[in-house]
């Protein structure tokens, strides 16, 4: 999903190493089963933005910043966050809220798995308090804290 496969798979490829993409469980999609949450509720939000947090000046195509993505209130699954929790946090609470619900997932579905629920004005401190210091996944939106929605299309009963 990262550049990082399109860099492998084009240093395999010039040095002609033959190779497949055999497809995973993404760690967002890990992370919403752990948590038990879908990541798009009807009436609550419908689209899903994952990206990952600016590690370096530069590093983020233009116009691709987190707060750009907030503005919609879509949900948000970024990687690469954990050392970025409080400028993400900063970036973000205007969009969606202090109270808005958050969530990190280290080693989603692994041996050693972590999870971390709390709200964004919170989340980086209680990251912390859990000595979360391994790769992980946040998830920040409504969605997350979403009950009493209506059924999907799919599964609601057909209007007469």
């Amino acid at each position: 999903m990262y550049s990082t496969v399109a860099e492998q798979m084009r240093m395999l490829d010039k040095e002609g190493v033959p190779h497949a993409v055999v497809p995973g469980v993404s760690a967002f999609a890990a992370s919403a089963a752990v948590l038990g949450r879908e990541l798009t509720v009807p009436g609550v939000g419908q689209s899903l933005v994952i990206t990952r947090a600016r590690s370096r000046p530069g590093s983020m195509p233009p116009g691709e910043r987190l707060s750009n993505f907030a503005r919609s209130g879509t949900t948000l699954a970024i990687y690469l966050v954990i050392n970025h929790l409080e400028e993400v946090v900063e970036e973000l609470v205007p969009h969606y809220g202090a109270d808005c619900p958050a969530a990190a997932v280290a080693l989603a579905s692994q041996p050693g798995e972590q999870v971390v629920r709390s709200t964004l004005s919170h989340i980086a401190r209680d990251v912390r308090a859990a000595g979360m210091s391994r790769i992980a996944t946040l998830l920040i939106g409504r969605t997350l804290e979403a009950e009493g929605f209506p059924d999907s299309f799919l599964h609601s009963s057909p209007r007469q």
